[in-house]
């Protein structure tokens, strides 16, 4: 008998919705192929739901999603809703409440796509980027005293725990370790300022890389990490690192890979419901034009896929997106394709039943 994995399926806001009709299109059609069989669920979750009912995240939502295999997010973001209310009620919300404590962002250069870097091509970029996902500077810790005064203060705390830290790299080394490409795990922090959070990193760190002989280990400054991901992106295997500095280095990461349109992210809880998505935001003025590149959301359900334990049907996803951006696609741009939204994910989802 196939086995049913039984998925939540948010389509969100602006090109949201249709991405996720691409994404969906490719993930049946591997299912097909692979021989198991999806079962989708979709939510009501974004900025419309908002600002017909003044409701960000219902009660009962995140004790809903506890139940699914899995998570397929398209976009949160709406022009009419104020920045920070669906982002912190709706993304950060359901990373906290679901405690999906790792931000997985692989960072790979497909074949056919432009690289902004000179001399580097698909052999140079290929490496992925753990970030811990529900501490940091994003835990909301804070408060602001005197608002709207000259006298006004603001403070902004960055929560990390022992706990919370170790879960994170030991991830990343497990991670390091199945990847089998150079077998190197790279801690990115701030030691030499931040001393009292990343003193606790630094020496979490190298207190597991002790359980793993096999993984080569070293640190750089979350700067330092910003200038050779331009120069030299060819040293990284696999990165681990706070929220906030996961947070800016992946989007560099995008940029060198490709741009938005084609890096996913899958925010991970090992031992419980994991959500996977484009990096990219909603991309409201390119809503129901048939023109946004849906890569992203299909790369995004391939690692979800992955994350289910349906490796090959995974790998096939991928492998049918290097054949698009290889022999297809002018431009990874909205509008520059040289095809529809639709088309593409067409071309995709006729490419992994051949794989």
């Amino acid at each position: 008998m196939s086995k049913t994995y039984h998925i939540a399926v948010i389509p969100g806001d602006g090109t949201g919705p249709e991405v996720v009709a691409e994404g969906i299109k490719v993930l049946h059609a591997v299912a097909g192929k692979a021989g198991f069989k999806l079962n989708l669920t979709y939510f009501d979750l974004g900025g419309d739901r908002y600002l017909k009912t003044g409701e960000v995240l219902p009660e009962h939502a995140v004790d809903e999603l506890r139940k699914f295999d899995s998570i397929y997010l398209g976009a949160i973001g709406h022009p009419d809703v104020k920045p920070g209310i669906l982002e912190k009620g709706i993304l950060l919300k359901l990373r906290f409440e679901l405690d999906q404590y790792v931000n997985l962002r692989p960072v790979k250069l497909y074949p056919g796509i432009d690289c902004p870097l000179k001399d580097k091509g698909p052999e140079h970029i290929d490496f992925v980027v753990v970030r811990e996902n529900t501490e940091g500077l994003y835990a909301g810790a804070g408060g602001v005293l005197k608002k709207g005064t000259p006298d006004e203060v603001a403070v902004q705390e960055s929560i990390n725990t022992r706990k919370g830290v170790e879960r994170c790299i030991r991830f990343a080394f497990e991670y390091c370790r199945k990847r089998k490409k150079m077998n190197k795990l790279t801690l990115c922090g701030k030691t030499n300022v931040l001393t009292f959070a990343f003193d606790l990193w630094e020496r979490t760190f190298y207190e597991v890389a002790k359980e793993y002989p096999d993984v080569k280990v070293d640190y750089a400054h979350v700067d330092a990490i910003t200038m050779w991901f331009v120069k030299n992106p060819e040293w990284f295997d696999v990165i681990v690192t706070d929220n906030m500095f996961g947070d800016i280095i992946t989007d560099l990461g995008a940029m060198i890979q490709g741009g938005m349109g084609i890096a996913a992210g899958g925010n991970i809880n090992p031992q419980g419901v994991s959500m996977f998505e484009p990096i990219g935001g909603s991309a409201p003025k390119y809503k129901g034009q048939n023109i946004i590149n849906p890569l992203a959301a299909i790369c995004a359900g391939g690692m979800m896929l992955e994350h289910l334990g349906e490796e090959r049907a995974g790998k096939a996803v991928e492998q049918a997106v290097i054949r698009v951006t290889a022999t297809h696609l002018k431009s990874l741009a909205a509008g520059k394709m040289g095809m529809t939204t639709t088309e593409v994910g067409d071309l995709v989802a006729t490419y992994v039943t051949e794989l």
